[in-house]
């Protein structure tokens, strides 16, 4: 009995138990019910549907006539539901996807039909609703493809789903690109116009409600965005797509041809300070060069002598020199700062090359002495370099100019407050363009200034921000200082530039007879790694000034580092034939710059004549241009034909002597050359001034002439 009860009692209690926990069971159920409802409804809506955003298209870049330099294109991404309505059924299914496979097949050609066949049939065996058809189509390719069997049944029946997406494109390709930018996110800095305005440039995204699907995979749950995307506006920036071009192909060949490590080129309107053109490269290793760092606003270096404009304009403005003043520059030097505590040499300055004893402190900058400059500036403020300092302070040298691109270097002017002014040599080297950094477009802004009659601002690249077409904001250059020196000292440091080209470093490569330049040679020593500033130094060389001299319109820079060929690394024949390239192709577009004066010709006046070398191809050049040339024959007795047209006479030489080519452009001069059967060494740029060997002269084939054009 005893037993039986104990049995009862387990059996009861274990009965309690179980009644127990359903009980709880119950409650629990009705908590996660009624109480958590709302909480686990919105988690299992969360894991089947979400929001993606919607990338907005972005705004353009457009050049200062409107052309794009970079733009979004929309691309789209193609997916498929094999359940549509349209192949819902296996007999239609089989009817129609082997036509579409042929059709898919056909267009695009990477797969073959049997191929696009077994991709549709195993999606299909699967029930997806998104299979992935293709991506990176173009929109005139999705017109073509709406049209393909099955997904020319529409929207829904076909089951064709398309994602659009956005491209971006640079339709001149490598024109101006380190200038445009980009703007990637896995990237901190920006880079560019792309990134500097990219909260205009990028718009606002919207929202689609996407929807999990078989697979994994999300797929739109509507057609249309459930929040529309806002598209970006467009930047209107200062760049002329001809002037860009020219930039960068002559800036490149040179470079080629000197083998420089890099080299940058920055084109300014002098008025507006609005950048024309800017061109970077970098020498790669597989020797060729691309554009990697935007060296015009980023590098930083000793400008060189380039910054003696600085140093003469401080004295002449502060009534310290007189460029009349008259400076022993001793034959090329050297030139030594002793110290006098112990005796010892502690600076040795030199000129590149020997410009005499006695000259005028004008000659002396037209010839880029170092010596002059040390002597001059020394005398000047050595008693008193904080005034030579905050002159060039009170110009803002020491001071970014703010521009509308990142990563603009820091420049550095020493003072005789900073730790590392050195007494007997800081105001020395700064006189000559060491101990401080610019930036070229930091040199070139002042420059610039010179051009612009003492008003210095800064350089600008974007002139307008634009929605739909209307302006949102405008732009235009802000003013560092209103006057750097006075309308005296502005006249005299004019006169000291232009006498750089006239008489000066500059006359063989940039003086030309169409239009003026004013400006300043500079070839600064760069540290060469580990071995510093010794014997097998590098060189940077620049070119910075302005044209017409006269009546500036533009204002450029040039700057190529460590040129290694076996000529000379002086900048006026590294940097100088860049700059005077580019400023004929310049002064050539720029109608309002070059219009010649009106003039009235009467009866039968004609041009001058041309000199001819490859007359062949003068005269096809004279067919095409539809222009009539006048053939004056050399033989005694015939006649000319004297109607209207332009002479052209055919030079004639004796087999075996040299030919004359003074006159004559370079390729007509090689032409007549190399025909004679001579090789030729040819410096300058413009039209052949000098030649080596004497007209007429007997000199064997194969021999070297030289040419100087000018």
């Amino acid at each position: 009995m005893n037993i039986r009860a104990n049995i009862l009692l387990r059996v009861y209690i274990a009965f309690g138990l179980i009644v127990l926990f359903a009980g709880a069971v119950v409650v629990q159920l009705c908590r996660v019910q009624f109480i958590q409802g709302k909480k686990w409804q919105s988690m299992a809506d969360s894991l089947s549907t979400k929001y993606v955003n919607v990338e907005a298209s972005r705004g353009n870049i457009l050049a200062l006539d409107g052309s794009l330099l970079a733009t979004s294109v929309p691309e789209y991404e193609l997916h498929m539901d094999m359940l549509a309505a349209g192949i819902e059924t296996e007999a239609l299914f089989n009817k129609r996807i082997d036509s579409l496979a042929e059709k898919m097949a056909s267009y695009f050609g990477d797969h073959t039909a049997q191929e696009y066949s077994r991709i549709f049939r195993s999606a299909r065996k699967d029930s997806l609703r998104y299979q992935l058809v293709r991506r990176k189509v173009s929109y005139q390719q999705l017109k073509d493809i709406r049209k393909f069997p099955v997904f020319n049944l529409g929207k829904y029946k076909g089951g064709l789903i398309v994602v659009q997406k956005n491209k971006r494109i640079f339709p001149f390709k490598t024109l101006a690109l380190r200038t445009i930018g980009y703007n990637n996110e896995n990237v901190k800095n920006v880079v560019g116009l792309e990134g500097a305005y990219k909260d205009y440039i990028n718009g606002e995204n919207g929202k689609r409600l996407m929807q999990r699907m078989a697979g994994g995979v999300w797929a739109p749950v509507n057609d249309e965005d459930e929040v529309t995307a806002k598209d970006g506006a467009d930047i209107m920036s200062t760049i002329d797509v001809n002037f860009q071009d020219v930039a960068q192909k002559v800036l490149k060949h040179q470079l080629d041809s000197v083998q420089a490590d890099f080299g940058t080129v920055v084109l300014m309107e002098v008025a507006t300070g609005e950048v024309r053109a800017i061109a970077n490269y970098t020498r790669t290793k597989e020797g060729d060069y691309q554009e990697r760092l935007n060296y015009a606003i980023n590098y930083e270096a000793e400008p060189g002598s380039t910054f003696k404009l600085a140093s003469y304009m401080a004295m002449i403005d502060d009534n310290k020199l007189d460029t009349g003043k008259m400076v022993d520059i001793m034959h090329g030097g050297p030139y030594q700062i002793i110290n006098p505590r112990n005796g010892k040499v502690a600076l040795t300055v030199r000129d590149a090359e020997d410009e005499g004893g006695l000259v005028s402190a004008r000659r002396a900058f037209e010839k880029s002495s170092n010596i002059g400059a040390v002597k001059l500036v020394t005398a000047a403020y050595g008693s008193n370099p904080s005034a030579f300092t905050d002159k060039l302070y009170a110009w803002h040298l020491n001071e970014r100019n703010g521009l509308q691109i990142p990563g603009e270097g820091r420049p550095i002017i020493k003072n005789p407050k900073s730790k590392l002014w050195n007494n007997l040599q800081s105001l020395a080297q700064i006189a000559y363009g060491y101990e401080s950094t610019l930036s070229p477009l930091q040199m070139l802004t002042f420059y610039n200034s010179v051009a612009n009659n003492g008003k210095m601002i800064s350089p600008i690249f974007v002139k307008e921000i634009r929605r739909m077409g209307n302006t949102v904001e405008r732009f235009q250059a802000r003013v560092i200082n209103p006057q750097v020196c006075s309308p005296e000292a502005l006249a005299k440091v004019k006169g000291l530039l232009e006498g750089v080209v006239e008489e000066g470093t500059g006359k063989l490569v940039i003086k030309n007879k169409l239009y003026t330049v004013a400006g300043k040679t500079g070839t600064a020593q760069i540290a060469n790694g580990k071995l510093g500033y010794g014997e097998k130094n590098s060189h940077q060389t620049s070119f910075c000034g302005y044209f017409p001299a006269d009546k500036p319109k533009y204002s450029m820079i040039v700057v190529i580092s460590n040129p290694h060929y076996n000529g000379s690394h002086l900048a006026a024949w590294v940097s100088g034939p860049v700059f005077r390239r580019i400023a004929d192709r310049v002064y050539a577009h720029d109608i309002a710059m070059n219009r010649p004066p009106e003039q009235h010709l009467v009866g039968n006046t004609q041009p001058p004549k041309f000199k001819d070398g490859d007359y062949k191809a003068l005269k096809q050049v004279y067919n095409k241009l539809g222009v009539k040339p006048l053939y004056a024959s050399n033989n005694p007795g015939s006649s000319a034909d004297t109607s209207a047209g332009i002479v052209f006479e055919e030079a004639k030489y004796k087999k075996g002597t040299v030919p004359n080519v003074t006159g004559m452009g370079l390729s007509d001069a090689m032409y007549a050359l190399g025909n004679a059967g001579y090789k030729v060494n040819a410096r300058g740029s413009g039209v052949v001034q000098n030649q080596s060997a004497a007209v007429g002269s007997v000199m064997p084939k194969g021999s070297t002439i030289s040419i100087v054009l000018q």
